[in-house]
């Protein structure tokens, strides 16, 4: 009996995906709940698992782009499973016998080792999994797989052969070209910037922050603040409740337009941005203003986490009434972030640089971050948006009297 697999719906509003990548070839067979496929729709990039276990036919190509509903492969159920099919546990295991034989090989070490993206590569799984661990360059390796992909033979032959890893360093010199087909995700994000340039009224307002008062307090409590909560004690979580509490105070920033109306909103729903394999992500911490410090760390760290591994839902993203961004984290000093639609304002935190400053008529050495608040001026006039700023910049100087609350630090970070 063959099953049709059809595209399930990702979300709301979305009627078609494309098919990024078959994660398993024409005749494979496959277990129940494997992965088979990537489907980016116009807001994620998601996994497709094989309702049954089976012989795979597969009835579209990467690249194509198919309706919700529609049909893209068959699964022959009444197959049987080949002797020398390998579950996903034993393909690892394999993995790591191949790992533990080529460490006995006499090549020349890489000199970058570490994790090797490989979101973007043609290989088998076990062939990233295997690419990842080694932290191989995949244009070195010749690929002898179907549609050009890289195979776990590829990878043991590479690993064998004794070439000089070093070699990978650099430029290739070929004067070679590609052209890939962006994926549906990035193609969609570079429309909505395109027309948040084109339908809003953006203007960016700009301040500087010292961050002594934080990086002082993170650094006297971080070690016990993980040890009580089980996570890091970072900038972000001050940033977000400092934000919270501004938005309270400036409504404006916290709304939205919808078409002659204004619409505000008495909940502060984060957008966190996080880079991951398949480019930005703004995930959402619902109800931010009623989180404590630790609670707003454990949340961006599950979000954080499901966004490296792809496994991010479209729900996690839906919605959202203000975004932060930290593109200090890549070394940025300042920036005019655009604003994520449909929200009015985004929040851009900067590298920390040490700069001199006058502090009580004296000249002092202090970590400064420049901040950036880009508004759509059609409902946030100038007032709001340095208030809100203002704001920000003055509970994130003086945290122990604005963020918390009065109570003393060791009551609110250690909940004593």
């Amino acid at each position: 009996m063959a099953l049709e697999m059809k595209v399930p719906s990702p979300g709301e509003s979305i009627t078609e995906v494309e098919i990024a990548q078959w994660l398993v070839e024409d005749g494979d067979y496959v277990e129940k709940d494997q992965a088979i496929a990537e489907v980016d729709s116009d807001k994620a990039t998601l996994e497709l698992p094989a309702e049954e276990a089976g012989v795979i036919t597969l009835k579209a190509a990467e690249g194509d782009v198919v309706a919700v509903g529609a049909v893209v492969c068959l699964i022959d159920t009444k197959a049987k499973k080949p002797a020398n099919h390998k579950t996903k546990t034993e393909q690892k295991e394999i993995v790591e016998e191949v790992v533990a034989e080529t460490k006995k090989v006499d090549v020349t070490p890489n000199p970058n080792p570490g994790k090797t993206s490989v979101a973007n590569i043609k290989a088998t799984p076990v062939a990233k999994e295997m690419i990842s661990s080694n932290g191989i360059n995949p244009s070195k390796i010749k690929a002898t797989g179907s549609r050009g992909k890289i195979t776990k033979g590829d990878i043991e032959a590479y690993l064998t052969s004794g070439v000089d890893a070093s070699a990978s360093a650099g430029w290739g010199g070929t004067r070679d070209e590609e052209k890939n087909k962006m994926s549906m995700l990035r193609r969609n994000v570079a429309k909505r910037l395109v027309a948040v340039k084109n339908e809003t009224a953006m203007l960016t307002t700009f301040n500087e922050l010292d961050m002594k008062p934080i990086m002082d307090l993170r650094s006297k409590y971080k070690e016990a603040f993980k040890e009580k909560h089980g996570v890091n004690l970072g900038f972000m979580s001050f940033f977000t409740k400092a934000v919270t509490e501004a938005l309270r105070l400036y409504p404006a920033v916290n709304s939205m337009i919808d078409g002659d109306y204004m619409i505000s909103y008495d909940y502060a729903d984060i957008g966190i941005a996080v880079s991951s394999p398949k480019g930005l992500m703004v995930p959402v911490v619902r109800n931010a203003e009623q989180l404590s410090l630790a609670e707003i760390e454990a949340e961006i760290k599950r979000l954080a986490i499901k966004a490296r591994d792809g496994k991010i839902d479209i729900a996690d993203m839906e919605g959202g009434t203000f975004t932060i961004t930290n593109g200090g984290v890549f070394g940025s000093m300042m920036s005019t972030p655009i604003i994520n639609p449909p929200q009015s304002a985004i929040l851009g935190m900067h590298n920390i640089v040490e700069r001199p400053v006058a502090i009580n008529g004296k000249v002092e050495v202090r970590p400064i971050m420049y901040l950036a608040l880009s508004y759509d001026h059609r409902i946030i006039d100038g007032k709001e948006s340095v208030g809100f700023l203002k704001t920000v910049k003055e509970m994130l100087e003086n945290p122990s009297t604005i963020i918390f609350g009065g109570k003393s630090a060791e009551e609110v970070l250690l909940n004593l």
